[in-house]
C-alpha cells in the first residue's frame, strides 16, 4: 500500500492570480528533484462545488518514510514559505491507496 497526501488551501483575501500562478511553478519543479513522489498533481479549484477550498496538492508516496522525505525535503519546505503567507486556512490528510491505483 502506497501513500497519498492531499492538502489544500485557502487563500487569503488580497492573493492575486500571479501569486497562485508562482505557487503553481514552484510546485511543478518538485517531482524532478524529489525521488520519493511517485505521482503529484495540483491545481486551483474549478469553483463548481459550495464550500471548497481554492487549491489542492495530491501527492503520492510509496510509505511513512517517502511522506517524509517529500515533507521534509529542503526545496518542499522552500515553496512552503512561499504559500503560508498566502493561506487564511490549510486542511491535510493521509491516507493509504492500493498499489495498482
Amino acid at each position: 500500500m502506497g501513500i497519498r497526501h492531499v492538502a489544500l488551501f485557502r487563500w487569503a483575501d488580497g492573493v492575486t492570480s500571479d501569486q497562485v500562478a508562482e505557487v503553481g511553478r514552484e510546485l511543478a519543479r518538485l517531482p524532478a528533484v524529489i525521488p520519493q513522489l511517485q505521482a503529484y498533481t495540483f491545481g486551483t479549484d474549478l469553483g463548481i462545488g459550495a464550500d471548497t477550498y481554492d487549491f489542492a496538492v495530491v501527492a503520492d508516496v510509496a510509505d511513512e518514510d517517502g511522506f517524509r522525505g517529500y515533507r521534509d525535503h529542503p526545496k518542499h519546505q522552500a515553496v512552503l514559505q512561499i504559500i503560508k503567507p498566502m493561506l487564511a486556512d490549510r486542511a491535510a490528510v493521509q491516507f493509504s491507496v492500493p498499489d495498482s491505483e
